[in-house]
């Protein structure tokens, strides 16, 4: 682990190379739900319980709608980061799995609460396998986008949800923030983007191995705040095992 003045660290000024190495990286990881959880498959089962809860706090799952009716979704006003009690709920229509690897959320958490399903992921061969591992489901996803998050426009107003989990922290600070300004114009009217990432308690981690940063709570703030985001719900996950990072919602 390291950080430099700035909570930037040093390898991350070379761009490229940062990008590159993330990408010889994923290279040589097996395309399995082991593989994309580094060694820690086991979690998946509490992983989905708790983001599926999470995320139907926002839901309107009491019927489904044709995708062209998008037009009785309001926008939702930003409340505070415990109360969602009288928001709006979205209509579950399109969702887009950031940094999707082989579909694991895709599959357990986001194709039983959506119509449709798009898949981002730098990595060409896991999109491969994911067509393997979704089963007869593969025929609900909308798009398979071979790129990298830095790289990625979204269709404007597409997208309920817009999920990322365990994938930001391989973007700079500015690649950040720039892609979350591009999936402000992905969302539908009362869409939101929901980020499921490890913390630190305090500064950046740097993990040399796979070119990712572990940014702390207050970093992550920050850079939602510099793209113009509010927070308006925020939880814990539970029941990891205790060697791990802890993991907001």
């Amino acid at each position: 682990m390291a950080s430099a003045e700035g909570d930037v660290p040093a390898e991350m000024q070379d761009r490229g190379k940062w990008y590159g190495d993330a990408v010889d990286y994923w290279k040589s990881v097996p395309a399995t739900v082991n593989g994309m959880l580094g060694g820690y498959g086991h979690i998946s089962p509490t992983d989905i319980k708790d983001s599926k809860r999470f995320l139907k706090n926002f839901l309107d799952l009491s019927d489904k709608q044709d995708e062209n009716k998008p037009s009785k979704i309001r926008r939702i006003e930003p409340l505070t980061t415990e109360d969602t009690s009288t928001t709006q709920k979205i209509k579950p229509f399109t969702a887009l799995d950031c940094g999707a690897g082989i579909g694991r959320v895709t599959k357990n958490l986001l194709l039983p609460l959506f119509n449709t399903v798009d898949m981002v992921e730098q990595n060409a061969d896991f999109l491969e396998e994911a067509k393997n591992y979704l089963g007869d489901k593969k025929d609900r996803i909308g798009q398979f986008y071979p790129q990298g998050l830095q790289d990625f426009k979204p269709e404007p107003e597409r997208y309920s949800i817009i999920w990322c989990q365990w994938v930001l922290g391989h973007l700079t600070d500015d690649d950040f923030v720039d892609f979350f300004k591009q999936c402000k114009s992905g969302l539908m009217p009362g869409g939101l983007i929901c980020v499921k990432e490890n913390v630190t308690k305090g500064g950046v981690d740097l993990d040399a191995q796979d070119s990712s940063v572990t940014r702390s709570d207050e970093k992550l703030r920050e850079l939602f705040s510099k793209s113009s985001l509010t927070v308006i719900k925020d939880e814990v996950q539970t029941n990891f095992p205790t060697e791990l990072y802890v993991v907001k919602m």
